[in-house]
């Protein structure tokens, strides 16, 4: 049983084929429809994930007002148990009322790997001393020191300097990619 991780597949946005990075470039080049898209995404997901591995979904998977529709009719062809790391385009009552997640969470840290999973990329600051609510740093509030923060959310563009591994799906050819293989 492996961990996979994936971010931003943006299932059924159209829009998405015609999104620019922070230098103009367009965000998923070649592409001539958004069921192409998805497809590839299906493909890939599938070409490595396998029916019991797990995989956390590091946010905003779905879009669209088709979106229930098409999670209905495509979520079970993708391999794995599927766990989500919400983003700020998932709609978690929905999400939850369908039941699609093995589990939701705003964060998930994976302490026998040191990486600490969102969909955001935090601030440096938020990676090395969580603090007590007096404001001071002790021993056991320290689990996410030197921690990797693994996010998305910024698709192609790159990560902040340090600790940081994008896997918006721009970032990995639109694959799931092993927790093995981050650190």
């Amino acid at each position: 049983m492996d961990t996979w991780l994936i971010s931003d597949t943006h299932f059924g946005h159209e829009q998405m084929m015609y999104f620019r990075d922070w230098n103009g470039n367009l965000t998923r080049p070649g592409f001539t429809s958004v069921e192409e898209m998805n497809e590839y995404m299906i493909d890939n997901w599938n070409s490595v994930v396998k029916p019991g591995d797990h995989v956390w979904h590091l946010g905003d998977v779905v879009f669209g007002d088709s979106k229930i529709h098409w999670m209905e009719t495509n979520w079970k062809r993708l391999n794995g148990f599927k766990h989500l790391v919400a983003g700020n385009h998932d709609n978690i009552p929905m999400i939850c009322a369908y039941q699609w997640f093995q589990s939701v969470d705003i964060w998930k840290h994976f302490k026998e790997f040191n990486i600490l999973c969102t969909h955001v990329p935090l601030h440096q600051g938020s990676l090395s001393r969580p603090l007590n609510a007096d404001g001071k740093t002790s021993a056991e509030n320290l689990i996410w020191e030197d921690a990797v923060n693994v996010h998305g959310h910024i698709h192609s563009n790159p990560s902040p300097e340090g600790p940081y591994v994008n896997v918006s799906v721009e970032q990995i050819n639109y694959t799931p990619i092993n927790i093995e293989d981050i650190k």
